[in-house]
Protein backbone atom coordinates (compact mmCIF):
# COMPACT_ATOMS: atom_id res chain seq x y z
CA UNK A 1 0.00 0.00 0.00
CA UNK A 2 1.17 3.50 -0.79
CA UNK A 3 1.90 5.75 2.17
CA UNK A 4 -0.36 8.34 0.54
CA UNK A 5 -3.44 6.21 1.19
CA UNK A 6 -2.59 5.89 4.86
CA UNK A 7 -1.87 9.63 5.12
CA UNK A 8 -5.24 10.44 3.54
CA UNK A 9 -7.03 8.14 6.00
CA UNK A 10 -5.13 9.72 8.88
CA UNK A 11 -6.26 13.16 7.71
CA UNK A 12 -9.89 12.05 7.53
CA UNK A 13 -9.72 10.43 10.97
CA UNK A 14 -8.28 13.62 12.45
CA UNK A 15 -11.01 15.62 10.74
CA UNK A 16 -13.94 13.96 12.52
CA UNK A 17 -14.82 13.91 16.20
CA UNK A 18 -17.29 11.02 15.76
CA UNK A 19 -15.92 7.77 17.11
CA UNK A 20 -17.99 5.54 14.81
CA UNK A 21 -16.79 7.47 11.76
CA UNK A 22 -13.17 7.07 12.85
CA UNK A 23 -13.73 3.33 13.26
CA UNK A 24 -15.32 3.05 9.80
CA UNK A 25 -12.45 4.92 8.12
CA UNK A 26 -9.81 2.82 9.83
CA UNK A 27 -11.61 -0.46 9.21
CA UNK A 28 -11.85 0.42 5.52
CA UNK A 29 -8.10 0.95 5.35
CA UNK A 30 -7.29 -2.22 7.34
CA UNK A 31 -9.26 -4.37 4.88
CA UNK A 32 -6.85 -3.29 2.13
CA UNK A 33 -3.67 -4.19 4.02
CA UNK A 34 -1.53 -7.30 3.78
CA UNK A 35 -0.51 -8.87 7.12
CA UNK A 36 3.00 -7.39 6.82
CA UNK A 37 1.63 -3.95 5.97
CA UNK A 38 -0.84 -4.09 8.87
CA UNK A 39 1.91 -4.09 11.50
CA UNK A 40 3.41 -0.98 9.96
CA UNK A 41 0.15 0.87 9.31
CA UNK A 42 -1.34 0.31 12.76
CA UNK A 43 1.86 1.39 14.47
CA UNK A 44 1.88 4.60 12.42
CA UNK A 45 -1.83 5.28 12.89
CA UNK A 46 -1.44 5.04 16.66
CA UNK A 47 1.47 7.49 16.47
CA UNK A 48 4.34 5.01 16.94
CA UNK A 49 7.38 3.79 15.10
CA UNK A 50 7.99 0.03 15.05
CA UNK A 51 11.69 0.80 15.54
CA UNK A 52 11.09 2.83 18.71
CA UNK A 53 13.42 5.79 19.20
CA UNK A 54 15.51 6.05 16.05
CA UNK A 55 17.73 8.86 17.32
CA UNK A 56 16.15 11.64 15.29
CA UNK A 57 15.18 14.95 16.91
CA UNK A 58 13.38 17.99 15.62
CA UNK A 59 16.60 19.71 14.50
CA UNK A 60 17.64 16.72 12.35
CA UNK A 61 14.17 16.52 10.80
CA UNK A 62 14.22 20.22 9.96
CA UNK A 63 17.69 20.04 8.40
CA UNK A 64 16.75 16.92 6.39
CA UNK A 65 13.66 18.47 4.79
CA UNK A 66 13.74 18.70 0.99
CA UNK A 67 11.40 19.80 -1.79
CA UNK A 68 8.42 17.42 -1.98
CA UNK A 69 7.48 15.22 -4.90
CA UNK A 70 4.33 16.02 -6.81
CA UNK A 71 3.09 12.42 -7.11
CA UNK A 72 3.17 9.70 -4.42
CA UNK A 73 5.50 6.73 -4.87
CA UNK A 74 6.54 5.67 -1.36
CA UNK A 75 4.94 2.47 -0.03
CA UNK A 76 4.67 1.35 3.59
CA UNK A 77 7.14 -1.52 3.45
CA UNK A 78 9.81 0.60 1.75
CA UNK A 79 9.29 3.35 4.32
CA UNK A 80 9.54 0.92 7.24
CA UNK A 81 12.77 -0.58 5.90
CA UNK A 82 14.22 2.89 5.43
CA UNK A 83 13.43 3.82 9.03
CA UNK A 84 15.02 0.58 10.22
CA UNK A 85 18.16 1.61 8.34
CA UNK A 86 18.09 5.03 10.03
CA UNK A 87 17.69 3.42 13.46
CA UNK A 88 20.65 1.11 12.84
CA UNK A 89 23.15 3.94 12.26
CA UNK A 90 25.78 4.05 15.02
CA UNK A 91 29.20 5.51 15.70
CA UNK A 92 31.08 8.62 14.61
CA UNK A 93 29.22 10.81 12.15
CA UNK A 94 25.93 9.00 12.83
CA UNK A 95 23.90 12.22 13.07
CA UNK A 96 25.07 13.33 9.62
CA UNK A 97 24.35 9.92 8.11
CA UNK A 98 20.86 9.82 9.64
CA UNK A 99 20.20 13.28 8.25
CA UNK A 100 21.27 12.12 4.80
CA UNK A 101 19.02 9.06 4.95
CA UNK A 102 16.09 11.18 6.07
CA UNK A 103 16.72 13.65 3.25
CA UNK A 104 16.56 10.80 0.74
CA UNK A 105 13.29 9.66 2.32
CA UNK A 106 11.76 13.14 2.28
CA UNK A 107 12.85 13.55 -1.37
CA UNK A 108 10.56 10.62 -2.24
CA UNK A 109 7.59 12.05 -0.31
CA UNK A 110 4.80 14.40 -1.24
CA UNK A 111 4.08 17.49 0.85
CA UNK A 112 1.29 15.79 2.82
CA UNK A 113 3.50 12.73 3.35
CA UNK A 114 6.31 14.95 4.64
CA UNK A 115 3.93 16.57 7.11
CA UNK A 116 2.77 13.14 8.30
CA UNK A 117 6.34 11.86 8.68
CA UNK A 118 7.40 14.97 10.58
CA UNK A 119 4.61 14.43 13.11
CA UNK A 120 5.31 10.70 13.33
CA UNK A 121 9.06 11.08 13.79
CA UNK A 122 8.61 13.92 16.26
CA UNK A 123 6.01 12.15 18.36
CA UNK A 124 3.46 14.85 17.61
CA UNK A 125 1.02 13.00 15.36
CA UNK A 126 -2.47 14.11 16.40
CA UNK A 127 -5.06 12.12 14.50
CA UNK A 128 -7.35 10.62 17.13
CA UNK A 129 -6.56 7.00 16.21
CA UNK A 130 -6.10 5.85 19.79
CA UNK A 131 -5.63 2.18 20.62
CA UNK A 132 -9.22 1.77 21.80
CA UNK A 133 -10.53 3.05 18.49
CA UNK A 134 -8.02 0.94 16.57
CA UNK A 135 -9.14 -2.19 18.43
CA UNK A 136 -12.73 -1.48 17.39
CA UNK A 137 -11.58 -0.93 13.81
CA UNK A 138 -9.61 -4.18 13.76
CA UNK A 139 -12.64 -6.07 15.04
CA UNK A 140 -14.92 -4.53 12.41
CA UNK A 141 -12.46 -5.09 9.57
CA UNK A 142 -11.95 -8.78 10.42
CA UNK A 143 -15.38 -9.68 11.79
CA UNK A 144 -13.88 -10.86 15.10
CA UNK A 145 -15.57 -9.87 18.37
CA UNK A 146 -14.16 -6.67 19.83
CA UNK A 147 -13.70 -8.17 23.31
CA UNK A 148 -11.72 -11.04 21.79
CA UNK A 149 -9.44 -8.56 20.00
CA UNK A 150 -9.08 -6.38 23.10
CA UNK A 151 -8.12 -9.29 25.31
CA UNK A 152 -5.51 -10.54 22.83
CA UNK A 153 -4.02 -7.06 22.50
CA UNK A 154 -3.71 -6.71 26.26
CA UNK A 155 -2.05 -10.09 26.62
CA UNK A 156 0.31 -9.51 23.70
CA UNK A 157 1.15 -5.94 24.70
CA UNK A 158 1.33 -5.05 20.99
CA UNK A 159 -1.57 -4.06 18.76
CA UNK A 160 0.46 -4.31 15.52
CA UNK A 161 1.37 -7.92 16.37
CA UNK A 162 -2.31 -8.73 16.89
CA UNK A 163 -3.20 -7.11 13.58
CA UNK A 164 -0.69 -9.25 11.69
CA UNK A 165 -2.06 -12.47 13.19
CA UNK A 166 -5.68 -11.45 12.58
CA UNK A 167 -5.14 -10.60 8.92
CA UNK A 168 -2.99 -13.67 8.32
CA UNK A 169 -5.08 -16.29 10.15
CA UNK A 170 -8.40 -14.77 11.18
CA UNK A 171 -9.71 -15.36 14.69
CA UNK A 172 -7.58 -18.52 15.01
CA UNK A 173 -4.54 -16.25 14.86
CA UNK A 174 -5.42 -14.89 18.30
CA UNK A 175 -5.15 -18.29 20.01
CA UNK A 176 -1.53 -17.80 21.16
CA UNK A 177 -2.34 -14.48 22.79
CA UNK A 178 -3.52 -15.60 26.18
CA UNK A 179 -1.89 -15.41 29.56
CA UNK A 180 1.28 -17.51 29.56
CA UNK A 181 4.14 -18.06 31.93
CA UNK A 182 7.15 -15.82 31.27
CA UNK A 183 5.14 -13.56 28.93
CA UNK A 184 4.31 -10.54 31.13
CA UNK A 185 0.87 -9.00 30.65
CA UNK A 186 0.00 -5.34 30.91
CA UNK A 187 -0.91 -4.49 34.50
CA UNK A 188 -4.48 -3.55 35.37
CA UNK A 189 -4.75 0.15 36.16
CA UNK A 190 -6.95 2.22 38.47
CA UNK A 191 -9.03 5.35 38.18
CA UNK A 192 -8.85 8.05 40.85
CA UNK A 193 -11.67 8.41 43.38
CA UNK A 194 -12.35 11.45 45.54
CA UNK A 195 -12.64 9.48 48.79
CA UNK A 196 -13.68 6.13 50.23
CA UNK A 197 -17.30 7.30 50.47
CA UNK A 198 -17.41 7.54 46.67
CA UNK A 199 -15.90 4.07 46.33
CA UNK A 200 -18.44 2.47 48.66
CA UNK A 201 -21.29 4.38 46.98
CA UNK A 202 -20.17 3.09 43.57
CA UNK A 203 -19.37 -0.52 44.52
CA UNK A 204 -21.29 -1.35 47.66
CA UNK A 205 -19.28 -4.06 49.38
CA UNK A 206 -15.70 -3.19 48.48
CA UNK A 207 -12.30 -4.82 48.82
CA UNK A 208 -9.94 -2.19 50.25
CA UNK A 209 -6.17 -2.62 50.20
CA UNK A 210 -3.24 -0.44 51.21
CA UNK A 211 -1.92 1.60 48.28
CA UNK A 212 1.86 1.53 48.23
CA UNK A 213 4.35 3.94 46.71
CA UNK A 214 6.65 1.20 45.44
CA UNK A 215 7.69 -0.60 42.28
CA UNK A 216 4.90 -2.54 40.55
CA UNK A 217 6.10 -6.03 39.65
CA UNK A 218 4.80 -9.24 38.16
CA UNK A 219 6.35 -12.54 39.29
CA UNK A 220 6.24 -15.68 37.11
CA UNK A 221 7.19 -19.12 38.40
CA UNK A 222 7.51 -22.63 37.00
CA UNK A 223 9.25 -24.96 39.41
CA UNK A 224 12.52 -23.31 40.41
CA UNK A 225 12.49 -20.97 37.41
CA UNK A 226 11.34 -17.53 38.65
CA UNK A 227 11.37 -14.25 36.78
CA UNK A 228 10.37 -10.78 37.90
CA UNK A 229 9.01 -8.18 35.47
CA UNK A 230 8.60 -4.43 35.92
CA UNK A 231 5.51 -2.33 35.22
CA UNK A 232 6.95 -1.77 31.74
CA UNK A 233 7.21 -5.57 31.26
CA UNK A 234 11.01 -5.54 31.42
CA UNK A 235 12.85 -8.47 33.02
CA UNK A 236 14.31 -7.20 36.32
CA UNK A 237 14.93 -10.62 37.89
CA UNK A 238 18.60 -9.96 38.54
CA UNK A 239 17.87 -6.82 40.54
CA UNK A 240 15.58 -8.50 43.08
CA UNK A 241 17.11 -11.80 44.28
CA UNK A 242 15.25 -11.77 47.62
CA UNK A 243 11.92 -11.57 45.79
CA UNK A 244 12.97 -14.47 43.57
CA UNK A 245 13.81 -16.55 46.65
CA UNK A 246 10.45 -15.85 48.30
CA UNK A 247 8.51 -16.72 45.15
CA UNK A 248 10.56 -19.88 44.58
CA UNK A 249 9.66 -21.03 48.10
CA UNK A 250 5.91 -20.69 47.54
CA UNK A 251 4.09 -24.05 47.39
CA UNK A 252 2.52 -23.67 43.94
CA UNK A 253 4.60 -25.07 41.07
CA UNK A 254 3.24 -22.55 38.53
CA UNK A 255 1.94 -19.06 39.21
CA UNK A 256 1.83 -15.43 38.13
CA UNK A 257 1.63 -12.81 40.90
CA UNK A 258 0.87 -9.09 40.72
CA UNK A 259 2.11 -6.79 43.44
CA UNK A 260 4.46 -4.06 44.59
CA UNK A 261 7.87 -4.22 46.19
CA UNK A 262 9.08 -1.66 48.71
CA UNK A 263 12.19 -0.87 50.64
CA UNK A 264 11.22 -0.39 54.30
CA UNK A 265 13.26 1.44 56.94
CA UNK A 266 14.19 0.14 60.40
CA UNK A 267 10.74 1.16 61.66
CA UNK A 268 8.98 -0.77 58.87
CA UNK A 269 7.93 2.45 57.19
CA UNK A 270 8.27 2.80 53.41
CA UNK A 271 11.29 4.59 52.08
CA UNK A 272 10.60 7.18 49.31
CA UNK A 273 9.77 5.85 45.87
CA UNK A 274 13.04 7.11 44.41
CA UNK A 275 14.98 5.17 47.04
CA UNK A 276 13.18 1.91 46.27
CA UNK A 277 13.80 2.46 42.56
CA UNK A 278 17.55 2.57 43.17
CA UNK A 279 17.31 -1.21 43.33
CA UNK A 280 16.39 -1.24 39.65
CA UNK A 281 19.11 1.05 38.33
CA UNK A 282 21.28 0.16 35.37
CA UNK A 283 24.54 -0.35 37.25
CA UNK A 284 24.10 -2.35 40.41
CA UNK A 285 26.16 -4.09 43.00
CA UNK A 286 23.18 -6.29 43.82
CA UNK A 287 24.51 -7.89 47.01
CA UNK A 288 25.55 -4.56 48.52
CA UNK A 289 22.25 -2.96 47.51
CA UNK A 290 20.38 -5.92 48.94
CA UNK A 291 21.99 -5.31 52.32
CA UNK A 292 21.50 -1.55 52.16
CA UNK A 293 17.97 -1.49 50.70
CA UNK A 294 16.28 -4.88 51.13
CA UNK A 295 13.05 -5.31 49.18
CA UNK A 296 9.78 -6.55 50.60
CA UNK A 297 6.90 -7.78 48.42
CA UNK A 298 3.21 -7.08 48.93
CA UNK A 299 1.19 -9.30 46.60
CA UNK A 300 -2.36 -8.25 45.79
CA UNK A 301 -3.40 -10.46 42.88
CA UNK A 302 -2.95 -13.95 41.46
CA UNK A 303 -3.35 -14.21 37.69
CA UNK A 304 -2.29 -17.79 36.98
CA UNK A 305 -2.10 -20.91 39.14
CA UNK A 306 -1.09 -24.49 38.34
CA UNK A 307 -1.72 -24.31 34.61
CA UNK A 308 -4.93 -22.28 34.75
CA UNK A 309 -5.60 -18.60 34.02
CA UNK A 310 -7.45 -16.75 36.79
CA UNK A 311 -7.88 -13.41 35.03
CA UNK A 312 -11.57 -14.03 34.40
CA UNK A 313 -12.23 -15.15 37.97
CA UNK A 314 -13.75 -12.68 40.44
CA UNK A 315 -11.36 -10.55 42.47
CA UNK A 316 -12.54 -12.14 45.72
CA UNK A 317 -11.70 -15.63 44.39
CA UNK A 318 -8.29 -14.59 43.09
CA UNK A 319 -7.46 -12.97 46.42
CA UNK A 320 -8.62 -16.01 48.39
CA UNK A 321 -6.38 -18.24 46.25
CA UNK A 322 -3.50 -15.82 46.81
CA UNK A 323 -3.95 -16.00 50.59
CA UNK A 324 -3.69 -19.79 50.45
CA UNK A 325 -0.26 -19.87 48.78
CA UNK A 326 1.50 -16.69 49.99
CA UNK A 327 2.95 -15.93 53.41
CA UNK A 328 0.58 -13.72 55.40
CA UNK A 329 3.15 -10.92 55.76
CA UNK A 330 3.70 -10.87 51.97
CA UNK A 331 0.01 -10.22 51.18
CA UNK A 332 -1.32 -6.66 51.05
CA UNK A 333 -3.36 -5.60 54.12
CA UNK A 334 -6.98 -6.11 53.12
CA UNK A 335 -10.51 -5.19 54.27
CA UNK A 336 -13.80 -6.29 52.73
CA UNK A 337 -16.59 -3.93 53.80
CA UNK A 338 -19.63 -2.00 52.64
CA UNK A 339 -19.37 0.49 55.51
CA UNK A 340 -17.77 3.85 54.73
CA UNK A 341 -16.82 4.32 58.40
CA UNK A 342 -14.79 1.08 58.38
CA UNK A 343 -13.16 2.10 55.10
CA UNK A 344 -12.16 5.48 56.55
CA UNK A 345 -10.52 3.79 59.53
CA UNK A 346 -8.66 1.49 57.14
CA UNK A 347 -7.49 4.49 55.09
CA UNK A 348 -6.34 6.18 58.29
CA UNK A 349 -4.29 3.13 59.26
CA UNK A 350 -2.62 3.06 55.83
CA UNK A 351 -1.68 6.73 56.06
CA UNK A 352 -0.40 6.36 59.65
CA UNK A 353 1.95 3.62 58.42
CA UNK A 354 3.36 5.97 55.79
CA UNK A 355 1.57 4.62 52.73
CA UNK A 356 -0.13 6.63 49.97
CA UNK A 357 -3.73 5.66 50.66
CA UNK A 358 -5.92 2.73 49.68
CA UNK A 359 -7.11 0.87 46.62
CA UNK A 360 -10.81 0.09 46.32
CA UNK A 361 -11.68 -2.96 44.20
CA UNK A 362 -14.98 -4.46 43.10
CA UNK A 363 -14.98 -8.00 44.59
CA UNK A 364 -16.82 -9.40 41.57
CA UNK A 365 -14.52 -7.91 38.94
CA UNK A 366 -12.22 -9.76 36.54
CA UNK A 367 -8.59 -8.74 35.95
CA UNK A 368 -8.67 -6.40 32.96
CA UNK A 369 -5.02 -6.39 31.86
CA UNK A 370 -3.94 -2.99 30.58
CA UNK A 371 -7.31 -1.37 31.27
CA UNK A 372 -8.19 1.54 33.51
CA UNK A 373 -11.81 0.98 34.48
CA UNK A 374 -14.11 1.61 37.43
CA UNK A 375 -13.40 -1.80 39.00
CA UNK A 376 -10.24 -0.47 40.65
CA UNK A 377 -10.15 2.96 42.26
CA UNK A 378 -7.28 4.67 44.08
CA UNK A 379 -7.89 6.96 47.04
CA UNK A 380 -4.98 9.09 48.25
CA UNK A 381 -4.58 11.57 51.07
CA UNK A 382 -3.37 14.34 48.82
CA UNK A 383 -5.05 15.06 45.52
CA UNK A 384 -2.58 14.08 42.86
CA UNK A 385 -2.63 13.24 39.17
CA UNK A 386 -0.01 11.59 36.97
CA UNK A 387 0.30 14.01 34.07
CA UNK A 388 2.42 14.21 30.92
CA UNK A 389 4.89 17.03 30.26
CA UNK A 390 3.99 18.71 26.95
CA UNK A 391 6.51 21.57 27.00
CA UNK A 392 8.75 23.55 29.34
CA UNK A 393 9.77 27.20 29.52
CA UNK A 394 13.29 28.43 30.22
CA UNK A 395 13.70 29.73 33.76
CA UNK A 396 14.71 33.18 34.95
CA UNK A 397 16.93 34.39 37.79
CA UNK A 398 18.24 31.48 39.84
CA UNK A 399 16.67 29.05 37.37
CA UNK A 400 18.26 30.62 34.30
CA UNK A 401 19.71 27.96 31.98
CA UNK A 402 17.26 25.33 33.18
CA UNK A 403 13.92 24.29 31.73
CA UNK A 404 11.55 25.21 34.52
CA UNK A 405 7.86 26.04 33.99
CA UNK A 406 6.20 22.77 32.92
CA UNK A 407 3.13 22.47 30.67
CA UNK A 408 0.91 19.72 32.08
CA UNK A 409 -1.40 17.45 30.08
CA UNK A 410 -3.92 14.69 30.81
CA UNK A 411 -4.39 11.90 28.27
CA UNK A 412 -7.52 12.65 26.22
CA UNK A 413 -9.06 9.32 25.21
CA UNK A 414 -11.97 11.03 23.44
CA UNK A 415 -10.35 13.61 21.17
CA UNK A 416 -6.86 12.13 21.15
CA UNK A 417 -3.65 13.75 22.31
CA UNK A 418 -3.46 15.55 25.64
CA UNK A 419 -5.64 18.13 27.36
CA UNK A 420 -3.53 20.90 28.88
CA UNK A 421 -4.34 21.69 32.51
CA UNK A 422 -1.92 24.50 33.24
CA UNK A 423 1.72 25.10 34.10
CA UNK A 424 3.90 24.84 37.19
CA UNK A 425 7.46 25.28 38.37
CA UNK A 426 6.66 24.71 42.04
CA UNK A 427 8.12 21.78 43.93
CA UNK A 428 11.20 21.51 41.73
CA UNK A 429 14.54 21.12 43.47
CA UNK A 430 17.81 22.07 41.78
CA UNK A 431 18.45 18.37 41.21
CA UNK A 432 15.06 17.95 39.52
CA UNK A 433 15.59 21.06 37.40
CA UNK A 434 18.93 19.76 36.12
CA UNK A 435 17.52 16.28 35.45
CA UNK A 436 14.39 17.47 33.64
CA UNK A 437 16.37 19.91 31.49
CA UNK A 438 18.60 17.09 30.32
CA UNK A 439 15.72 14.66 29.73
CA UNK A 440 13.35 17.12 28.07
CA UNK A 441 15.98 18.29 25.59
CA UNK A 442 16.40 14.66 24.51
CA UNK A 443 12.77 14.60 23.35
CA UNK A 444 12.54 18.15 21.96
CA UNK A 445 10.39 18.52 18.85
CA UNK A 446 10.20 22.32 18.48
CA UNK A 447 10.97 25.56 20.30
CA UNK A 448 10.36 29.28 20.26
CA UNK A 449 12.20 32.05 22.08
CA UNK A 450 11.31 30.80 25.55
CA UNK A 451 9.52 27.43 25.26
CA UNK A 452 10.77 23.96 24.33
CA UNK A 453 8.04 21.63 23.05
CA UNK A 454 8.66 17.94 23.64
CA UNK A 455 7.40 14.49 22.78
CA UNK A 456 4.73 13.60 25.34
CA UNK A 457 6.79 10.94 27.12
CA UNK A 458 7.75 12.08 30.62
CA UNK A 459 5.18 11.58 33.38
CA UNK A 460 5.16 13.58 36.62
CA UNK A 461 3.03 13.19 39.73
CA UNK A 462 1.37 16.56 40.29
CA UNK A 463 -0.23 17.59 43.58
CA UNK A 464 -2.91 20.30 43.52
CA UNK A 465 -5.54 21.95 45.71
CA UNK A 466 -8.50 21.97 43.35
CA UNK A 467 -9.56 21.90 39.71
CA UNK A 468 -11.10 25.10 38.42
CA UNK A 469 -12.81 26.23 35.24
CA UNK A 470 -10.37 28.15 33.06
CA UNK A 471 -11.02 29.77 29.66
CA UNK A 472 -7.26 30.09 29.26
CA UNK A 473 -6.85 26.48 28.12
CA UNK A 474 -8.69 24.57 25.41
CA UNK A 475 -9.54 21.88 27.95
CA UNK A 476 -11.56 24.43 29.90
CA UNK A 477 -9.95 23.31 33.18
CA UNK A 478 -6.83 24.14 35.15
CA UNK A 479 -5.18 22.86 38.33
CA UNK A 480 -5.04 25.35 41.19
CA UNK A 481 -1.73 25.51 43.12
CA UNK A 482 -0.19 22.68 41.10
CA UNK A 483 3.22 21.46 42.26
CA UNK A 484 5.55 18.66 41.21
CA UNK A 485 5.89 15.82 43.71
CA UNK A 486 8.17 13.62 41.61
CA UNK A 487 8.77 12.21 38.16
CA UNK A 488 7.17 8.82 37.48
CA UNK A 489 9.99 7.25 35.47
CA UNK A 490 8.26 3.90 35.90
CA UNK A 491 5.21 5.06 33.94
CA UNK A 492 4.65 5.70 30.25
CA UNK A 493 2.43 8.45 28.82
CA UNK A 494 -0.19 5.78 28.06
CA UNK A 495 -0.47 5.14 31.80
CA UNK A 496 -1.03 8.79 32.73
CA UNK A 497 -4.34 9.91 34.20
CA UNK A 498 -7.04 10.70 31.69
CA UNK A 499 -8.99 13.88 31.07
CA UNK A 500 -12.16 11.95 31.95
CA UNK A 501 -10.67 11.36 35.42
CA UNK A 502 -9.92 15.08 35.72
CA UNK A 503 -13.48 15.96 34.71
CA UNK A 504 -14.86 13.56 37.32
CA UNK A 505 -12.68 15.07 40.03
CA UNK A 506 -13.95 18.49 38.95
CA UNK A 507 -17.54 17.27 39.28
CA UNK A 508 -18.26 17.73 35.56
CA UNK A 509 -19.44 14.19 34.87
CA UNK A 510 -21.71 11.73 36.58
Amino acid sequence: MLLAKLVDTSRQVAGTSKRLKKVELLAGLIRQLSPEESEIAIAYLTGKLRQGNIGVGYAVIREAMTSPKSEPELDLITLDRALTDVASVRGAGSAQRRRGQLSALFARSTESEQQFLTGLLGGELRQGALEGIMIDALARATGVGVERVRRAAMMAGSLPTIAHSLLAHGEEGLAPFTIQLFCPVQPMLAQTAEDVDDAVADMGETAFEYKFDGARVQAHKRGDDVRIYSRGMNDVTGAAPEIVELVRAMPARELILDGEVLSLDENSRPRPFQVTMRRFGRKLNVENMRQELPLRPFWFDLLYLSGASLVDEQQRRRFAALQEIAQHDDVVPHLLTGRAADAKNFLRSALERGHEGVMAKAPGSAYAAGSRGQSWLKVKKARTLDLVILAAEWGNGRRKGWLSNLHLGAKDDVKGGFAMLGKTFKGLTDEMLAWQTQELLKVEVARDSYTVYVEPKLVAEIAFNEIQVSPRYASGLALRFARVKRYRTDKTAAEADTFVTVQKLAGMTG
